[in-house]
């Protein structure tokens, strides 16, 4: 037996004969054979075999060689099929042979070593065409994964692409906010000037008018100036990040103050609503923070009730936590569907049209809450409007008014120096110390300011933060070096804390714009303590 043992050969035939030489032949060069002596017999055989080659001969009692030849080669291919006879022997008779399907043709009697010759070489066809289908099989495999890693590849470049446009777009949308930031900053210095002037002086006349009307009448203008002063602070929240200055907040008390505010900027088509829990515990937040997100999520309503509707602001005590009070703003307007919902939180997100909204509302109103340990959720579906619920912690003691009683200001005669660039600033601060009994010098420059304490002694020295020249920090570290221990009370028209903390460090700082009564209690306050803030 030789490697070829395994192999088997049908051979089909119906003379005894020749069907038994050429089955001896194969066997002695190490094949097995099946014999079939019929075209239905081969067929069966080769059906439970599966043999790799079948030695066919033409002439068939039931079928010919030809017919059975096609039916193997139509139902089984790859089989190799070697077709013989000894009578039909024509070049015609080979074609049509050829033409069945047959892979090669065999005259009979063939001498043995040709035979096994001829079926060697099918079998050496029948390997590479054997190799050539699983190499097919593989490349097919290796196009299919190849294909599918460029798609991955294309996709993920779609993607790191999509991440750089936003990223590109975030970029573009920072360096526009800082330039807002920038601009408005200055012009809210600018703007804090006029109002302290503008509140100093009501103030004043409030305090010295004695018909009633003209205090009324300058009480409200100083309100007027109040929500100035707010306005200044939440224009500058859209452009810079600020540090929030937490207090206990009575939210019923400042969403009844913003009525007016709210109800002008929905317009008449929105009908407004409060539902406010009596008794309600004041919550830690920055209160000039907490009415831009209030007002924030109002204008989202708006926009999500194109028709009209009602917008309702509530405050309730959280169900899952006494320690936390809610202020809820529910519109009756579109709603929003689950993506949008899982994305409204993202930074410059937005569902509006171009120009119509930069996608910062949520993100900040989300962010001033987190800051403040608290927390936003959103409860929402499509057609039924949408709540959106700030989660806030109940602050430990009640809110305290900051106005100062004036009545209650202490009067003085120490010497201060008073060094600010706006004339009008400057001016009500000199008349407000003068009137209560301090020597006061003023002056418009820093360098001025530095010149006359070789000469001028004080005990206190009020210092604008932000002047031409020379700022503040500056001028503060330059004096300290002339007189030891000044004690400086900063004033400043700019309402980014952090940054005049990160220059001036915790030295007493009063912002721009206050009132005569506030200004002469930080006055007398700093003189009278014993530590003095170092820059």
């Amino acid at each position: 037996m030789t490697e070829r043992g395994n192999i088997v050969i049908v051979n089909v035939d119906d003379q005894d004969a020749p069907r038994y030489v050429k089955t001896r032949d194969l066997q002695e060069h190490g094949f097995t054979v099946i014999e079939a002596r019929t075209g239905a017999e081969a067929l069966r055989v080769i059906e439970a075999e599966r043999p790799p080659i079948v030695l066919l001969d033409v002439e068939l009692p039931d079928i010919t060689g030809y017919d059975v030849c096609s039916f193997i080669k139509k139902k089984w291919p790859d089989i190799m099929v070697l077709m013989t006879s000894s009578t039909f022997t024509t070049s015609v008779h080979r074609t049509r042979g050829l033409d069945s399907g047959a892979d090669t043709y065999l005259v009979q009697p063939a001498e043995p070593l040709e035979l096994a010759a001829a079926v060697n070489a099918l079998l050496r066809i029948r390997s590479a065409e054997d190799s050539m289908r699983a190499f097919n099989a593989t490349l097919e495999q290796r196009i299919r994964d190849r294909v599918a890693d460029l798609e991955a590849a294309n996709l993920k470049l779609k993607n790191e692409i999509e991440a750089r446009e936003r990223a590109e777009a975030a970029l573009v949308q920072s360096q526009k906010m800082e330039a807002i930031g920038q601009l408005t900053g200055g012009l809210a210095h600018d703007f804090n000037n006029l109002l302290t002037a503008v509140v100093g002086n009501l103030d004043m006349i409030r305090m010295r008018a004695s018909d009633p009307r003209i205090v009324r009448q300058a009480e409200h203008a100083f309100k007027a100036a109040e929500r100035g002063s707010k306005l200044t602070a939440q224009l500058l929240a859209f452009s810079r990040t600020q540090k929030l200055a937490t207090a206990p907040v009575d939210l019923n008390a400042l969403i009844a103050g913003m009525g007016d505010l709210v109800n002008q900027t929905l317009g008449a088509a929105i009908t407004v609503k409060t539902e406010l829990l009596e008794g309600l515990p004041h919550a830690l937040a920055d209160a000039n923070q907490l009415e831009l997100a209030i007002l924030n999520l109002s204008i989202n309503a708006r926009d999500a009730m194109p028709d009209g509707g009602t917008l309702t602001i509530s405050t309730r005590v959280d169900g899952n936590s006494k320690q936390r009070v809610i202020v809820s703003v529910a519109d009756t307007g579109t709603g929003m569907p689950p993506e949008v919902v899982a994305r409204a939180f993202d930074p410059f997100f937005t569902t509006k049209p171009p120009g119509k909204g930069t996608g910062l509302g949520l993100s900040q109103v989300y962010g001033i809450v987190r800051q403040i340990g608290g927390d936003v959720t959103i409860d929402t579906a499509v057609g039924e409007g949408t709540r959106v619920s700030i989660a806030l912690p109940v602050a430990r003691a009640e809110a305290k008014s900051e106005s100062v009683d004036p009545s209650d200001v202490s009067r003085g005669t120490e010497a201060i120096l008073i060094v600010d660039d706006d004339s009008d600033v400057r001016e009500i601060m000199s008349s407000v110390l003068s009137d209560l009994g301090y020597g006061v010098r003023d002056v418009a420059s820093g360098e001025e300011g530095l010149k006359l304490l070789n000469e001028f002694y004080p005990d206190l020295l009020v210092l604008d933060f932000g002047m031409p020249g020379a700022n503040g920090a500056e001028v503060a570290i330059r004096a300290r070096q002339l007189i030891a221990g000044l004690r400086i009370l900063f004033v400043s028209g700019y309402s980014d804390t952090s940054a005049i903390e990160e220059a001036v460090g915790k030295a007493m700082l009063l912002r721009k714009p206050f009132r005569p009564a506030e200004f002469a209690a930080a006055v007398r306050s700093l003189l009278d303590g014993s530590n003095i803030e170092q820059i």
